[in-house]
């Protein structure tokens, strides 16, 4: 049986990415980041599921371990993000004085918080947050979570879908060591690959070139200062497109040229959230 290692503890959004994606595998926590990639680079026969981006708050903030490990990508899934008051059974809203949970959840319910005049409290995940409401067994604690912390943890749902705005996904990534890539078919697929230039002026320019008179689509282009520099960059991107279609091969031969280093990261087919 594959396993696969998440971020956070049991209950977080990525526990719940991972039983969408992949029931039957072996779901496991890591504390860090870095211990998902760290396991997956020394093991073929597991994967990591990642947030990756956030429609709302953007970055995650993980590129520079993509960058470092340079895992495969096998593909992009959209999970739903909605915000729950977690607390324990029994508790009403006017009881609570504390809400506790990861930065961004705070952030994406702020309103909610506001109204209710509840003082925040960060900490590193929200499914840490609910384990530890419940374990305090404190009525004037609260978290924010996903539904499945409250079933892991033995809490109720006080009010369901607290966050400012609906509709709100997270983008993850499932990564692994081997390398694989789906056959070229009649599908939307993305090409995903880092990118370091050589240094001169100018070079970013000149390199995208090649992608406007192929006709390819950019969908994300960002960049990321080297370890320890300000003055030297990658670049992480994604195209529209299979890596086997001869306008992205023409492409990424353009750009192959202004490269002191180039990388594919993986070739996937487009989550159907993308055409919504």
């Amino acid at each position: 049986m594959s396993k696969i290692y998440f971020q956070g503890t049991y209950g977080a959004y990525s526990h719940l990415a991972a039983l969408s994606i992949e029931p039957k595998s072996e779901i496991f926590p890591c504390k860090t980041f870095d211990e998902c990639f760290l396991k997956a680079s020394k093991d073929s026969n597991s994967k990591i599921i990642i947030p990756e981006s956030n429609r709302i708050t953007g970055n995650i903030g993980i590129e520079y371990l993509i960058f470092k490990y340079r895992l495969n990508i096998y593909s992009e899934y959209f999970q739903k993000i909605e915000h729950n008051l977690l607390a324990l059974p029994g508790v009403k809203v006017s009881d609570i004085k504390d809400v506790y949970s990861h930065g961004q959840a705070l952030s994406q319910c702020s309103k909610f918080i506001k109204k209710n005049n509840l003082i925040e409290h960060v900490r590193a995940d929200t499914a840490g947050s609910a384990e530890m409401v419940s374990t305090t067994k404190n009525k004037t604690k609260a978290a924010i979570a996903s539904s499945l912390s409250a079933k892991t943890y033995n809490l109720e749902i006080i009010k369901k879908n607290i966050e400012n705005e609906k509709g709100n996904l997270t983008r993850f990534l499932v990564m692994g060591k081997d390398i694989r890539q789906p056959d070229f078919k009649d599908k939307k697929y993305i090409t995903s690959f880092l990118f370091k230039l050589k240094s001169k002026p100018a070079a970013l320019y000149q390199s995208l070139g090649g992608f406007a008179i192929n006709g390819v689509n950019l969908t994300k282009l960002q960049s990321y200062p080297e370890k320890n520099s300000f003055d030297s960059f990658f670049f992480l991107c994604d195209l529209d497109g299979h890596i086997e279609d001869t306008k992205v091969q023409k492409s990424l031969e353009e750009l192959g040229l202004h490269c002191q280093d180039f990388h594919v990261l993986g070739v996937f087919e487009a989550d159907k959230q993308r055409e919504k």
